[in-house]
């Protein structure tokens, strides 16, 4: 049977309602006792449609989520409720049962696509994975399936991408990549767990569209979670707002966008209200870091070209654009990761030899950088006061008690109560909370600039609006200047004084943050300008017809 005929075929003479959750309880294992994290949910999903799961970190979106598969991720059970598939309930099926499902009727898209493949086998090995072994169709229909789902997804050369491997493609395409093998089976429902998040707006645009697309062609139940209710306005017919595992609020999209009944809710329609206050113009001549005419290479494939920009103390220069334009490329450049084949980096008129290696302690000391995914930045195995304490004495030689002190000093610095979080292990703490002790590891080693690349991308909105303001009191405690690598344009005006704007590895625009977000814009600033996502439910929609009319 091939898969269209499969679609037909579980659609006929079934119910509307394909998933209903009662009574959901969910507990997570922590501190030897096991503690209630999803509080008597209650969820109804029909045929075709798309719910929107929103909320803070720690709302419950993605253990709901995954509870919709009958699955809990390790250190949590399903302790009570019901979760009925098409009339199966999911908490008293059997392993066989459950992986016959999993795959082939219910499938997941997960956060980060580079995680989710396997990097040793090529695209079209791991969409054919599931359909043949779930006798679905042969190895020959599969791929021809793949080659047509990858047309209708929009991604290029629709016939030869699968042969690719995971790191052989962009971001944006492997995410369509992973919609594509999720729709395999053509499955009755999809988990979509924040498939955007890490996107540049551009890219996110695509995939939207064809996460739409792809779900109104097959009549696919969506489960969609996002932290963002702007990008969720556009996907979902109707939302559930979350917080601490309860249900705050729930109801049409349009109602929910437009006249939120709670409190809570309109707090996440409220976020990103923070905005720096104006500054000085930067004096003298000479900048804290320079950036002068660099041209770089990853081997024979240049990534950067005739790239200058400057850095002044105390400001903070933001530095936009898509994925592949170079920002975090340049960032490599400046920490001497990537030495330059053209150009040169000055640290207050001096140059910095273009290999880390080479440096000074001292100036590897005044130049920190913090880092997109704090999960992947900091030892899972040390505790807190380590992960600080290191380079207190690997710069400033501090040891002993006054070590001690200090890092309670920076733990009150980022707003953490140093007796309830210095002992305590990266896995016990929030996304935010490791962000924080991020931010205290690069201020331990007394810098003057620090390297913010993607900060918030990975946290929710009113996590990311706690971040910026902390950066920004830290800034004006300790004079701080930020380079700020960020494809949030929101993040961009909230906390910038000047502008960097990049496309595949040039800078084609930047100055004062009025200046660059006035009208005129260069045209790539506008496409940039132009792809965020608005609080409206017909803006995706309006954004694709107006630029399909431009072509």
């Amino acid at each position: 049977m091939n898969a269209e005929a499969k679609t037909t075929a579980k659609t006929d003479g079934q119910s509307d309602v394909i998933l209903t959750m009662r009574g959901l309880r969910i507990e997570g294992y922590a501190d030897e006792v096991w503690h209630e994290i999803v509080h008597g949910v209650d969820v109804t999903l029909r045929r075709g449609e798309v719910l929107g799961l929103i909320g803070e970190s720690g709302a419950g979106k993605s253990t709901i989520g995954l509870a919709a598969m009958g699955f809990a991720r390790d250190g949590c059970r399903i302790s009570g409720g019901q979760i009925i598939f098409d009339g199966i309930d999911l908490t008293k099926a059997s392993d066989d049962e459950l992986r016959a499902l999993r795959g082939s009727r219910i499938a997941y898209v997960a956060q980060s696509a580079a995680a989710a493949f396997n990097p040793a086998h090529r695209l079209i090995d791991q969409y054919c994975e599931a359909p043949v072994q779930h006798g679905i169709m042969p190895r020959s229909e599969a791929e021809a399936d793949a080659k047509d789902l990858y047309g209708r997804l929009q991604l290029p050369d629709p016939d030869g991408i699968g042969f690719r491997y995971p790191h052989q493609v962009s971001g944006g395409q492997l995410q369509r990549a992973m919609t594509a093998m999720a729709m395999a089976c053509r499955p009755d429902l999809i988990v979509f767990d924040e498939p955007t998040t890490a996107l540049d707006v551009t890219t996110q645009i695509e995939v939207l569209a064809a996460i739409k697309n792809i779900v109104q062609q097959f009549d696919t139940a969506a489960l969609y979670i996002t932290h963002d209710l702007a990008v969720v306005s556009q996907m979902a017919d109707r939302i559930m707002v979350l917080r601490y595992g309860n249900l705050v609020e729930e109801g049409e999209t349009r109602p929910i966008v437009e006249d939120p009944q709670k409190d809570y809710t309109r707090d996440l329609l409220a976020v990103r209200t923070f905005r720096k206050p104006p500054v000085d113009e930067p004096e003298g001549d000479i900048p804290l870091l320079r950036v002068e005419n660099v041209t770089a290479a990853y081997g024979k494939v240049p990534v950067l070209s005739g790239v200058s920009m400057d850095i002044h103390e105390k400001r903070t220069v933001a530095v936009v654009g898509e994925s592949g334009s170079g920002k975090s490329t340049t960032a490599r450049v400046i920490t001497g990761l990537l030495p330059p084949s053209e150009g040169r980096v000055l640290y207050e008129g001096q140059a910095l030899d273009p290999t880390y290696r080479k440096r000074s302690k001292d100036e590897l000391r005044r130049l920190q950088m913090i880092y997109q995914m704090p999960d992947t930045a900091i030892n899972p195995r040390q505790r807190v006061r380590d992960i600080i304490g290191r380079p207190l004495e690997f710069y400033l030689a501090i040891r002993g008690e006054e070590k001690e002190a200090r890092v309670r000093q920076l733990l009150q610095m980022i707003e953490l109560d140093p007796d309830d979080f210095i002992d305590r292990h990266p896995g016990e703490l929030s996304g935010g909370q490791k962000q924080r002790i991020c931010i205290a590891r690069a201020l331990a080693a007394e810098p003057e600039l620090i390297i913010c690349d993607e900060v918030t991308s990975a946290l929710d909105q009113l996590v990311a609006e706690e971040i910026l303001k902390l950066l920004q009191r830290l800034q004006d405690d300790l004079g701080l200047a930020y380079m700020f690598i960020t494809h949030d344009l929101a993040t961009v005006k909230a906390i910038a004084d000047e502008i960097v704007v990049m496309l595949a590895g040039e800078v084609v625009e930047q100055g004062p943050k009025q200046e660059i977000l006035t009208p005129p814009h260069h045209e790539y600033t506008e496409l940039l300008l132009s792809s965020v996502p608005e609080m409206d439910p017909d803006w995706l929609d309006r954004v694709l017809e107006d630029r399909a009319a431009a072509i």
